[in-house]
């Protein structure tokens, strides 16, 4: 059986909506369903990256080590954001690196979605697709990574908290909630969403 794709919401988007936090959040998944009920373009930083170095993460990695991905990283949130309205989702280390942040509140509006620890592993412990985590204790890496970004991720604009077992049409409905919310606690400020005016 398939799942019809949501109908667009009559909801406007002024600025990107930048989907943050660690791996296993949900981003690329929830962002995808968020995109889809706003009817604007998702976006992925991983892949554009991947797209643009024809290479994978993990191959980058590998061959050119981790600044030199974060060097083309920045680079590539720094055109998405030039290019388009949409829903972009990044790379569990993006919004840890201050010139990154400082990009996206600027340019956008942040959404750090927030996981604990258990649940995080429970979503990427059978992947082995995460540079970062090919250790002998991956959990403990996990662990650390999430006690050093947790600070960086808390500047976002918004949190949402992903628990265990939580839908992605219940993450959406989190996520436009607390961005509403947001745009009500700074009247007189371009809403980030805005009502759509109907004709016919």
């Amino acid at each position: 059986m398939t799942i019809d794709a949501p109908r667009p919401l009559p909801l406007g988007l002024s600025c990107p909506l930048v989907l943050v936090g660690l791996m296993g959040a949900g981003k690329t998944s929830v962002g995808r369903r968020l995109a889809d009920t706003l009817g604007v373009s998702f976006r992925d930083s991983d892949s554009e990256i991947e797209a643009a170095a024809g290479m994978e993460i993990s191959e980058i990695f590998s061959v050119h080590g981790e600044a030199y991905f974060r060097a083309g990283e920045r680079r590539v949130i720094a055109r998405l954001l030039e290019e388009e309205t949409c829903v972009l989702a990044t790379g569990g280390g993006v919004f840890a690196q201050q010139e990154n942040r400082a990009l996206i509140r600027d340019r956008a509006v942040s959404v750090w979605i927030d996981a604990d620890l258990d649940t995080l592993w429970s979503r990427v412990k059978d992947r082995d697709t995460r540079p970062l985590l090919r250790a002998p204790d991956p959990r403990a890496v996990l662990a650390e990574l999430l006690a050093q970004r947790r600070p960086a991720y808390a500047e976002a604009d918004v949190r949402v908290e992903s628990p265990a077992g939580i839908t992605q049409d219940q993450m959406v409905r989190q996520i436009l909630s607390a961005v509403h919310a947001r745009d009500r606690a700074q009247p007189g400020t371009r809403p980030v969403l805005y009502k759509v005016a109907r004709h016919g």
